[in-house]
C-alpha cells in the first residue's frame, strides 16, 4: 500500500469528521437554498378528483345498438413540452468538470461559510487559520452554488497551498558528523522515530551513531538499542541518571573520531512548564557547541498529533531553549486532530521533515503537503 494509501486509511478519525461534516454542510437545506436561489414557488397540488360514484347519472336512451354513432372522445392531451436539460455552470463549463445529476448542491452565503469555519476549527485548525482558508475558499465562489466533492477539493487545495512552504526533507549537510538534536514532551514519540530515522539513514549508505540521552528513563535506552540492532547503528549509553550533557559531549566527541556522517542525540521527554527540565536541555546545546560551534545541526521537535492546539504551545516553548529547526508529526493514526499541523504551517513556517502514522519503519514518510491534505479532507487520490 502507498504511503498516501495508508494515511488516507489511518487519518480516518480526523478525514471521516472533516469528510462527513463537508458532506452535511452541503446536503443541510441544500434544498431550499436551491429553491431560494431560483426564486420558485413550489408547485401547488392538483385538485383531487371527484369520486365516481358521486356524479350524477344521465337518463340512459333507448336507441339502436347498430345506428348508435361511437361515443365522442375528448380532445387529445397534450403533449408536455420537453424540457432543456439543466445548463452547467460557468465554472463547470470553464473547467470540463462532469457534474453527476444527483449531486446536492449548497449555496454559499455567509451562513454556509460560518457552518465551514466552526468545522475547521474543530479539527483543530485553529481560529485565525480556520477563518483565513474559509475566506479564500469564499473568493471566487461566494453566491454560487457548490457540491460537496467541489467543496472538498477547494479545501484540499487551499490545506496543501499552506502546506507547501514548509514540506522539506531532513537536510544533509558535508559537515561530518551532522548532529540531530531531537526534543519534545514525555510520550511524543522521540524514540521511535530516532530509531526509524537512523534505519533510514543507514539504509541510504550513512554511517549512524545514536546517543541515548534519556538517561532517566531505562525503557527508552532499551528500545533505542533495539532498533540500533536492527539497523546495525551503534547506541552509546551511560549510566543510569548520569548527566545527559555529558554523555552528549561524549557521543560528539567519539562520532568525530570515528568518521560518522550522522549523530542523533535522544533527549528525556521534558515538560514545557517544567523550567528545570528546560534548563537541562539548555545545557545539553551549550555543551555541544563547545566541541562544535555549529552544533547542533538540526533540532528536531517531536509533537504528538493527539495532544492537538497544545502543540503550538509546544512549538513556542522549544524554539526559545533550544532553537528548533524543524519539526516532525507523530501519531496521525490515532487522532481526530490531524488539522493542528496546517495551524502550525500557518503560525510558525517551520519546516514540516516528516510525518508517521504507525510504529512500522515505513510509517514515517517524508511530508507531502498534496497528499496530506487530501488524505484529511477524505478527497480521492
Amino acid at each position: 500500500m502507498s504511503f498516501f494509501g495508508k494515511l488516507k486509511e489511518r487519518l480516518f478519525k480526523s478525514s471521516s469528521r472533516l469528510s462527513d461534516g463537508l458532506d452535511e454542510i452541503v446536503a443541510d437545506q441544500s434544498s431550499t437554498a436551491a429553491d431560494a436561489d431560483t426564486g420558485a414557488e413550489p408547485p401547488a397540488a392538483p385538485p383531487a378528483a371527484a369520486p365516481a360514484a358521486s356524479a350524477p347519472e344521465a337518463p340512459a336512451a333507448r336507441t339502436d345498438p347498430a345506428s348508435s354513432p361511437e361515443p365522442a372522445r375528448g380532445p387529445e392531451p397534450e403533449a408536455e413540452p420537453e424540457q432543456p436539460a439543466a445548463r452547467p455552470g460557468f465554472f463547470a463549463r470553464l473547467t470540463g468538470a462532469v457534474i453527476p445529476e444527483t449531486e446536492q448542491r449548497r449555496l454559499v452565503d455567509d451562513e454556509m461559510l460560518e457552518t465551514l469555519e466552526d468545522l475547521l476549527i474543530r479539527a483543530d485548525m485553529g481560529v485565525e487559520t480556520a477563518a483565513r482558508v474559509t475566506a479564500n475558499i469564499a473568493e471566487g465562489r461566494f453566491g454560487r452554488r457548490i457540491s460537496a466533492r467541489e467543496l472538498r477539493e477547494a479545501l484540499a487545495g487551499e490545506v496543501a497551498r499552506i502546506l507547501e512552504p514548509v514540506a522539506r526533507p531532513l537536510p544533509i549537510y558535508p559537515k561530518r558528523p551532522q548532529v540531530v538534536l531531537v526534543v519534545g514532551v514525555n510520550g511524543s514519540g522521540k524514540t521511535t522515530t530516532i530509531g526509524k530515522l537512523a534505519s533510514q539513514f543507514r539504509a541510504a549508505g550513512k554511517k549512524v551513531v545514536i546517543a541515548a540521552g534519556d538517561t532517566f528513563r531505562a525503557a527508552a535506552v532499551e528500545q533505542l538499542q533495539v532498533w540500533g540492532r536492527r539497523a546495525d547503528v551503534p547506541v552509546l549509553t551511560a549510566a543510569q541518571g548520569s548527566d545527559p550533557a555529558s554523555l552528549a559531549f561524549d557521543a560528539l566527541t567519539q562520532a568525530q573520531r570515528d568518521g560518522a556522517d550522522l549523530l542523533l542525540i535522544d533527549t528525556a521527554g521534558r515538560l514545557q512548564n517544567r523550567q528545570d527540565l528546560m534548563e537541562e536541555l539548555a545545557k545539553i546545546v551549550r555543551v555541544l557547541r563547545k566541541v562544535d560551534p555549529d552544533a547542533p545541526h538540526n533540532t528536531l521537535l517531536v509533537l504528538d498529533a493527539t495532544t492537538g492546539q497544545n502543540a503550538l504551545a509546544q512549538v513556542e516553548v522549544f524554539r526559545k531553549i533550544a532553537d528548533v529547526t524543524g519539526l516532525v508529526m507523530t501519531k496521525l493514526d490515532g487522532t481526530a486532530r490531524g488539522g493542528v499541523l496546517v495551524a502550525l504551517a500557518d503560525k510558525f513556517g517551520l519546516p514540516i521533515h516528516a510525518i508517521g502514522v504507525g510504529e512500522q519503519i515505513d510509517d514515517l514518510a517524508p511530508f507531502d503537503p498534496e497528499e496530506f491534505a487530501r488524505a484529511l479532507v477524505g478527497a480521492s487520490d
